[in-house]
């Protein structure tokens, strides 16, 4: 079963296109915003991080950090930060996490319902 807002998501080490990042630790005392993606390039998911990167300031008043995911490895997800910025007049603003073997979106969309 996927997560639901209000879920603990599982914690995980990843590369990031800001380095290694353990998730939990990264979070902090924060709340997180994880954009999953398919892909990297595909039109609406370059629109929403586009956004999200607009938006971060509004985020960040909320004390929400934004982390995007995609099956790409951090080399697409350079250039594909370079297209958004292009394309969305926003320069990406926060760490998109490399997941091409599918172990951290499997793991936070295959996880048991939390009771509570």
């Amino acid at each position: 079963m996927a997560l639901r807002l209000g879920d603990v998501a599982p914690d995980f080490t990843a590369e990031t296109t800001e380095g290694q990042i353990s998730f939990h630790n990264w979070i902090g005392d924060s709340w997180a915003c994880l954009f999953s993606h398919p892909k990297d390039f595909t039109p609406v998911c370059t629109t929403e991080l586009g956004e999200a990167s607009r938006l971060k300031p509004e985020f960040e008043k909320r004390n929400v950090k934004v982390v995007g995911l995609s099956v790409d490895p951090t080399d697409s997800h350079t250039r594909w930060a370079e297209d958004i910025r292009e394309t969305q007049g926003s320069a990406l603003n926060f760490p998109v996490i490399a997941d091409p073997d599918h172990h951290r979106a499997l793991g936070i969309h295959h996880q048991p319902r939390q009771e509570g």
